[in-house]
C-alpha cells in the first residue's frame, strides 16, 4: 500500500506534467492566433490614413515573410533544441517573437513591418518544434497522446480566437494593437518556462553540424520563397519561381547526402525509411495542403460573392476551427478503436468529402449548412493531426526530438504554403480565364479592378452602374472554385493513398 506521502509527491509530478503542456501548448496557440489576427488587419493595413497604405503585393509579403523564415529556420531551430535542450530554444524564441511584436506594432511603413514579421517567424521557429519536444520527453507513454492531442489543437484555438479578438482591437484601438497583445501571452509563457519546464540536456551533448544547418535553411528558405512566388504570381514557369525551386530541391538533396556521411548529424535521415515516419510526413503535408487552399476560397467565397465583412467571414470559418479542437481531443479514443491507420484515413476522407461539397456551392447556398460543413472539415483535420504526430514520434530518440518535432511542424507548414500557392493560383487563374470574355464591355480603366477578384468586380459594377458585372463574376469566380475544390479533392486522394501503404499493419 502506497504512504500518503508517496501519493501526494506522485500527484504534484502529475499536477507539474500538466502544468508543462499547458505552457508548451499556451506557446503554440500564439502562434497561430497571430496568424490569424494579421488576416483581419489586411484590409486597415491598406489604408493609408487608418494603417500603412501598402499595396497588394505588400500585404501579401507581410503574412509570407513570416512564414518563409519560419520554414526556412525550422529545423535549424528543432537542431539547436536538441543540442542546447528545447527549455533554452524555447526561452529565446518568446523572447525574439515578443520583441519582435512589438516592433511590428510600431512599424512606420509596410516595409518595417515585412521586416519584423519574418523577425517573427524566426522566434516561432526557435520555439514551435521546442513545443512538441517538450512534450514528448515529459509525459508519460499514457499521458503523451492526449498531451499531443491538446498541442495539436492549439492551431483550431488560436485560428478561433484570432478573428474575434482581433475584429474586437480593431474597432477600438490602432492597427498595432494586433501585434502588441502579444506581448502579455509571452510575458506568461515566459514565467511558465521558469516555473515548471525543466532543463532537458543530454550529459554527452554532440557538437552542432554547422554545415547541415545552413544547408537546411538555404534549401527550404528557397523552396519556400519559390512557392509563395509562384502562388502570387499565379505563374509557376517563370524564371523567377522556378529557379528558387530548382535550387532547393538541389540544397535539400546536398543537406540528405551531408547527413548521411556526417560524424554528427542533426538528424538521422534513414528514419524516413520508417514508415511510419515517412508516411506520417506525407499525410501531413497532404492534410494541411488541402486545408488551407480550401479555406483561401472559402474566405474569397463569403467576401466577394455573399458580400460578408472580413470580420464577418472569420466568424463563419471559426466553425473549422472548432472543428480541428474537437477532432483532436477525440482523437486518442478513436486511434484506441480504430487503430491509427483507419483513424486518419476516416479523417482525410471526411475532410475531402467537404471538399467535394464545395461542388455544390451557389449564390444562395444557406450560411448554416457552410458552417456545418466546416465544422466537419475541421473535425476530419482534427482527427489526423494529432494521432499521425504522436505515431512520428513515437518512432524518434529521445536525442533528436527537437529535429523530429521540426519535421513535423515543417510538413504543416510547407503543405499550407503549397495548398495556399498551388490551389490559390488554380483559383486565380481560373477566375481571370473566365471573366476575361465580360471585361471589353467595361471602360478600360475599371477593367484591372474587375479582373483582380469577384469582390472587386462588384465595386466596379456598384460604382460604374453595371448591375450584369456581379453575374459575370459571379459565375466566373464559382465555375473557378470548382476547379480548385476537384484538384484539391484529387490530390487529397494521394495522400490517403501513402498513409493506407505506410500504416498497413506489419505481417
Amino acid at each position: 500500500m502506497k504512504r500518503v506521502s508517496d501519493v501526494a509527491a506522485e500527484g504534484r509530478r502529475v499536477t507539474r506534467t500538466w502544468a508543462v503542456v499547458a505552457v508548451a501548448v499556451a506557446a503554440n496557440t500564439l502562434l497561430w492566433l497571430d496568424n490569424s489576427i494579421l488576416n483581419i488587419a489586411l484590409e486597415t493595413l491598406a489604408d493609408p490614413v487608418r494603417g500603412l497604405g501598402a499595396n497588394a503585393g505588400e500585404l501579401a509579403w507581410a503574412g509570407s515573410s513570416y512564414s518563409l523564415v519560419l520554414a526556412s529556420a525550422m529545423f535549424a531551430g528543432g537542431a539547436l533544441g536538441d543540442r542546447y535542450g528545447p527549455r533554452a530554444t524555447l526561452f529565446a524564441g518568446l523572447l525574439l517573437f515578443s520583441a519582435a511584436s512589438a516592433l511590428a506594432a510600431f512599424s512606420t511603413s509596410a516595409v518595417e513591418l515585412i521586416v519584423t514579421r519574418g523577425l517573427m517567424g524566426l522566434g516561432s521557429a526557435l520555439l514551435m518544434p521546442a513545443t512538441l519536444s517538450i512534450i514528448v520527453r515529459t509525459t508519460s507513454e499514457a499521458q503523451r497522446a492526449r498531451a499531443i492531442a491538446l498541442w495539436a489543437s492549439a492551431s483550431g484555438i488560436g485560428v478561433a480566437l484570432g478573428p474575434v479578438l482581433g475584429g474586437a482591437l480593431l474597432a477600438r484601438y490602432w492597427w498595432g494593437s494586433v501585434f502588441l497583445v502579444n506581448v502579455p501571452i509571452v510575458l506568461a509563457c515566459l514565467i511558465g518556462v521558469v516555473l515548471f519546464v525543466p532543463r532537458l540536456r543530454f550529459a554527452d551533448r554532440r557538437p552542432l553540424d554547422p554545415l547541415g544547418l545552413v544547408l537546411s535553411v538555404l534549401g527550404l528558405g528557397s523552396l519556400v520563397y519559390g512557392i509563395i512566388e509562384g502562388g502570387q504570381r499565379a505563374d509557376w514557369l517563370g524564371v523567377g519561381v522556378l529557379v528558387p525551386l530548382v535550387l532547393g530541391v538541389l540544397l535539400l538533396v546536398w543537406f540528405v547526402l551531408v547527413q548521411r556521411s556526417a560524424e554528427h548529424p542533426s538528424f538521422d535521415v534513414k528514419l524516413f525509411a520508417v514508415r511510419q515516419f515517412s508516411g506520417g510526413s506525407i499525410a501531413l503535408l497532404f492534410t494541411f495542403f488541402g486545408l488551407t487552399g480550401q479555406l483561401f476560397a472559402t474566405a474569397f467565397y463569403l467576401q466577394g460573392i455573399r458580400g460578408l465583412t472580413p470580420l464577418g467571414a472569420g466568424l463563419v470559418m471559426v466553425a473549422a476551427a472548432v472543428g480541428i479542437v474537437v477532432g483532436n481531443l477525440v482523437s486518442p479514443r478513436l486511434t484506441g478503436v480504430l487503430t491509427v491507420r483507419w483513424t486518419v484515413v476516416g479523417g482525410m476522407l471526411l475532410s475531402i468529402a467537404t471538399f467535394a461539397s464545395y461542388l455544390t456551392f451557389d449564390r444562395g447556398t444557406p450560411i448554416p449548412l457552410l458552417v456545418v460543413l466546416l465544422l466537419f472539415q475541421g473535425f476530419g483535420m482534427g482527427m489526423i493531426s494529432a494521432p499521425i504526430t504522436t505515431a512520428m514520434m513515437a518512432v524518434l530518440p529521445p536525442r533528436v526530438s527537437g529535429a523530429g518535432a521540426a519535421i513535423n511542424s515543417a510538413m504543416r507548414q510547407v503543405g499550407g504554403a503549397l495548398g495556399t500557392a498551388v490551389l490559390g493560383s488554380v483559383l486565380i487563374a481560373s477566375y481571370h480565364r473566365l471573366i476575361a470574355p465580360s471585361l471589353p464591355r467595361l471602360p478600360e480603366a475599371l477593367r484591372e479592378q474587375a479582373a483582380e477578384s469577384a469582390q472587386g468586380a462588384r465595386a466596379v459594377a456598384a460604382a460604374a452602374g453595371e448591375p450584369w458585372l456581379v453575374d459575370a463574376a459571379d459565375h466566373a469566380f464559382l465555375q473557378a472554385m470548382y476547379t480548385s475544390s476537384i484538384w484539391a479533392t484529387l490530390l487529397s486522394l494521394v495522400g490517403v493513398a501513402f498513409v493506407i501503404r505506410c500504416f498497413r499493419p506489419d505481417r
